[in-house]
């Protein structure tokens, strides 16, 4: 058999600085990087136009219904002529010319045409509020407002961009109330969906926000500069209680031993437990997720203000999370048998296999018979004994498992970095009450994937 010769390949030439060499850029921008933004910045100015010749149709047609009536007195309203108005667009600054009415009884004033718009007076409006609000709630406001100037080529300041979140912000958050309110009032269609899943599970749970320690907004006056902020001490929290509905059907698993779901729907807010089940409630009811034979599996540390509301659903099995019972034995066992210990490991393992295969009572046996070396460990197996006796009727994990429920409070931990860490809880921020509401808001929507509802909803003015 002959052998085949091959040549052998001359060695590539280095690509980039030679050895102690100062790096260097491109000579030039790359043709099609610069022929994009000379087409964009061609055809903008034609863009605008045809936006202010659309608008100028949409006026027409509004002039042909007439004089508006008064919403208050519900009286035809006289008008007071035509004037000049701008607002600012995702294209540029957009003019035009508008008529204005007034009541002769109460002297309100409309301008019918940018209410039909949407828009406002030297604001920004339409689609460009709602981007800029976007970039927002995912990074801090200075940020924002340099990508909003790299996305659209329009300056915008941070609190430009600040003002377009608390406004939106408080229209979403007001309509989630009322949403709540309406599903938890008497009055609401009570029908239960036949296409309910059988069980859904529900993970709830809280975690700290820094919230500041003023009253009122600082306003800088021009050249003087502002005193640093007072430490955040103790009392200056928040809990942000953070709620997830998920189907155990619809788990897939992408890789051994790790589990992941194809949907699911989150809540939050900025205040009691009875708020959060509401808007719980209220969501598994626009899922149409709950019927007459639907069991809502209720995963909790076993904080005692989730269990006292879970007979807020009358099919419900309640889960303490196996990851909280785990961590509680290790407690215990590091003060016990010291941090690091071998032992520590054999009689954490230990109390694994066991819960999992439900023996809870063989744990609280075996823990009722151990003798405390010091004063910490007393404490420590004392607490592990209540806490494993108030919660052994929610640790049958054999059972839960075998039925597809689960036994971890994973997705409800992982909901808590995404609708709260991952842009609440950076370096430094605090926030006002009412900031972090619209924030939260409006991070939900992102995060359902229910976005495109904020273009159903009107910007409101925003109290600070």
């Amino acid at each position: 058999m002959s052998k085949r010769k091959y040549r052998q390949s001359p060695p590539k030439a280095h690509i980039g600085p030679q050895p102690g060499s100062l790096p260097g850029l491109l000579t030039e921008v790359p043709p099609l990087i610069r022929i994009e933004r000379e087409v964009e910045e061609e055809f903008r100015p034609q863009i605008r136009a045809r936006l202010e010749e659309r608008i100028c149709q949409e006026g027409e047609q509004r002039a042909m219904l007439g004089a508006p009536k008064c919403e208050s007195c519900d009286l035809p309203m006289w008008s007071r002529g035509y004037s000049k108005t701008h607002f600012l667009t995702r294209f540029g600054k957009v003019e035009l010319v508008d008529a204005t009415y007034e009541c002769r009884l109460c002297h309100q004033r409309v301008r019918p045409l940018l209410r039909r718009l949407g828009a406002e007076v030297g604001r920004i409006s339409g689609s460009f509020a709602r981007l800029a609000a976007l970039l927002g709630i995912v990074v801090p406001y200075p940020l924002a407002s340099q990508l909003v100037e790299l996305f659209f080529g329009i300056k915008l300041s941070p609190m430009s961009v600040w003002r377009c979140v608390q406004r939106l912000g408080e229209a979403s958050e007001r309509y989630t109330t009322e949403l709540s309110e309406y599903h938890n009032s008497p009055h609401a269609d009570a029908v239960s969906p036949r296409d309910a899943p059988d069980v859904v599970v529900l993970g709830v749970d809280g975690c700290a926000l820094g919230m500041q320690v003023r009253s009122k907004r600082r306003r800088r006056e021009p050249g003087v500069e502002l005193p640093p902020l007072p430490v955040v001490e103790e009392g200056h929290f928040r809990e942000v209680k953070t709620g997830v509905l998920l189907l155990p059907a619809e788990r897939v698993q992408p890789s051994p031993g790790r589990q992941s779901v194809v949907r699911r729907a989150l809540v939050t807010c900025l205040g009691d437990a009875d708020q959060i089940f509401d808007r719980l409630w209220s969501k598994i009811h626009q899922l149409r997720w709950l019927g007459v034979h639907t069991v809502v599996v209720i995963v909790g540390d076993g904080a005692e203000w989730i269990w006292n509301r879970a007979a807020t659903f009358s099919r419900c099995c309640e889960v303490l999370d196996f990851w909280h019972a785990v961590e509680k034995a290790w407690v215990f066992a590091r003060a016990h048998f010291g941090e690091g210990a071998k032992r520590a490991d054999t009689f954490v393992a230990r109390i694994v296999k066991d819960l999992r295969e439900g023996k809870v009572q063989d744990v609280l046996a075996r823990l009722n018979k151990i003798e405390a070396r010091t004063p910490e460990a007393a404490e420590a197996l004392a607490s592990l004994i209540k806490y494993y006796t108030d919660n052994a009727r929610r640790m049958r994990y054999d059972e839960y498992l075998r039925l597809g429920y689960g036994i971890g409070s994973g997705a409800v931990e992982s909901a808590h970095k995404q609708v709260v860490h991952a842009r609440m809880r950076q370096a430094g921020m605090r926030w006002s009450e009412a900031g972090a509401r619209r924030l939260l808001a409006l991070r939900i929507l992102l995060l359902n994937g229910a976005w495109s509802e904020i273009n159903r909803l009107a910007m409101v003015r925003a109290v600070a």
